[in-house]
């Protein structure tokens, strides 16, 4: 596969992911629920949940825009990355998150919310994926984030997956954890104990 190809298939794969991660989504939750569930960027929300959301937004950008570039050949890959191998790695990660991200979202049903409202209370989902990890849908992006990276391994993707990982660490570890924590309470606390961040068993909160 060339260096072209790779960045045309990341490129439809970043569109993919954005208008079925987050505007179809986003039209069926209003559609099914009567709200479109984007509460991130609402008027008057916090600064630090409001620069997470930008940077969140513009690393899918920045993924997109790599991978154009790649395909236009004004960036070539890495060369540790530029084997079929990665390509192919690359492809099943980015596929995979597309789907976990999907997954995820059915599971969450009308608790589905990109940011947080401290003034809703929605329902602590723990079953599907939920049962596995904490923050499923986080976890797909961060696969769909890397798997791109792989496939379109130049030094914009490489930084755009970085920039993704820094922004859902800090938006899980100090936005919405403490929203959970306080709105979910003992409930909250024992599924966070028995539950890993991001992988099964990885990131649990010990009970205080």
């Amino acid at each position: 596969m060339s260096v072209e190809a790779r960045g045309e298939i990341g490129l439809w794969l970043v569109v993919g992911f954005a208008v079925v991660a987050l505007f179809l989504r986003a039209a069926y939750h209003r559609w099914r629920f009567g709200s479109t569930g984007l509460v991130g960027l609402r008027p008057g929300a916090p600064p630090l949940e409001v620069a997470n959301g930008v940077a969140l937004f513009a690393g899918l950008l920045a993924l997109g825009g790599a991978a154009a570039l790649q395909a236009s050949g004004d960036l070539s890959p890495v060369d540790p990355l530029r084997g079929e191998g990665a390509a192919v790695a690359g492809l099943l990660l980015a596929g995979a998150g597309i789907a976990g991200t999907v997954w995820a979202q059915l599971a969450m049903g009308s608790s589905w919310r990109v940011g947080v409202d401290p003034a809703e209370r929605t329902d602590l989902v723990t079953t599907g994926p939920f049962c596995w990890v904490r923050n499923p849908i986080f976890t797909s992006m961060l696969a769909f984030a890397v798997g791109l990276a792989l496939l379109a391994p130049n030094v914009l993707s490489i930084a755009a997956a970085a920039v993704t990982l820094l922004a859902i660490e800090v938006q899980v570890r100090r936005v919405e954890e403490p929203y959970l924590g306080r709105t979910h309470g003992h409930g909250y606390a024992a599924w966070a104990e028995r539950t890993g961040r991001f992988l099964p068993g990885l990131g649990r909160l010990l009970a205080r």
